[in-house]
């Protein structure tokens, strides 16, 4: 079953054909020759399936794989080389950002650490995230004033065996079949609690793509950003701006409209909706619901006239990776690719 019969059922209940055990053999059969642990790693995901009523097809279960095998190759606390220093650059630049002064932030690393250890001395020497998010709790906690002067500067936003981020399994933790260990963030770290967000994340939402490639950009990328980015090439054909295609379509994070929203209400009366309409749809941006917006279906009508076809509904956005731990030049493209071709191989395993 691919991914677009999927799209209608993924985030619904299903009664799985298979038993536990039987979707726990088939995982084990799908995992890549190089994984260890095998047995554990089928448990884990097979809970995480079962936990969230999706559906344990060939084409769902490789999908997680693959997202599992590219990011941490099977390791639920993947090492991360030079990560000290990475950290502590990460750390200096967010306390510049937030006009933190750096005397203040190299006083509150200097404390010594409950393990004999400055603070700075233990974040030089961490080897995985984990590591490193254990270091900054603890600082936080026991540092006086850790946690409102420094309580923004921990660099681990994503994290464990599928790097999802800790935010959203923060937003998501309702459900969580386990019982934690310390706190959500933690539970992230771990193989079973990064399997369980990395799968919602991945698979909890509905869409309508053609292909799973989609899915993996937008696990990359965010939610729908495959389909909105899609939305605003078609914008492109209808406007004389040239649009980002990133999959943002408001500017959350200001209260004036972004390039897309007025790329948008250039069209307002063409869509024959105003300003404030056209706001409350874009809103919408994040849920599958934005394509039964007239913003949406308008947009596309009018644009499959100009090329005289049809449009995709989804193409890759146009985003460059940027991250810390990023060395070389990376994009959500590059990422969807790499892991639709481990699907593919996963799938072919069966």
């Amino acid at each position: 079953m691919g991914l677009l019969a999927l799209a209608a059922c993924s985030h619904q209940a299903q009664q799985p054909s298979l038993t536990p055990e039987q979707v726990r053999a088939k995982v084990a059969r799908l995992l890549p020759p190089s994984a260890s642990q095998r047995q554990a790693w089928a448990a884990d995901i097979q809970a995480a399936f079962q936990a969230q009523a999706l559906e344990p097809s060939t084409q769902n279960l490789c999908s997680v794989i693959a997202v599992i095998e590219q990011e941490s190759n099977f390791q639920a606390d993947p090492q991360v080389p030079g990560l000290g220093g990475i950290a502590r650059a990460e750390i200096d630049r967010r306390a510049a950002r937030l006009h933190v002064p750096g005397f203040l932030v190299d006083a509150a690393l200097a404390i010594k650490s409950p393990t004999g250890k400055s603070y700075a001395q233990r974040i030089a020497s961490v080897r995985s995230e984990r590591e490193l998010s254990d270091v900054f709790d603890d600082f936080i906690g026991i540092v006086p004033l850790g946690g409102q002067l420094f309580g923004t500067l921990n660099p681990v936003h994503t994290a464990g065996p599928m790097q999802v981020s800790v935010a959203f399994a923060e937003r998501n933790a309702r459900g969580y079949p386990y019982t934690m260990q310390g706190t959500v963030r933690r539970e992230v770290f771990s193989r079973r609690g990064g399997v369980y967000f990395g799968t919602a994340h991945l698979l909890g939402y509905p869409v309508h793509y053609p292909e799973p490639l989609y899915r993996f950009a937008d696990f990359n990328a965010g939610h729908y950003a495959s389909r909105n980015a899609a939305f605003q090439a078609a914008l492109n054909r209808l406007v004389k701006a040239r649009l980002a295609l990133d999959g943002d379509l408001i500017d959350y994070g200001s209260l004036s409209a972004g390039q897309t929203e007025l790329a948008v209400r250039s069209l307002g009366k063409r869509l024959d909706m105003s300003d404030s309409a056209i706001r409350n749809a874009l809103d919408k941006g994040e849920q599958l619901d934005f394509e039964n917006t007239r913003v949406y279906q308008r947009v596309f009508e009018l644009a499959d006239q100009v090329a005289g076809k049809p449009l995709p509904r989804a193409i890759l956005p146009g985003i460059t990776l940027e991250s810390p731990k990023i060395t070389r030049h990376l994009t959500t493209a590059w990422f969807a690719r790499r892991v639709d071709e481990r699907r593919a191989r996963c799938v072919a395993r069966d």
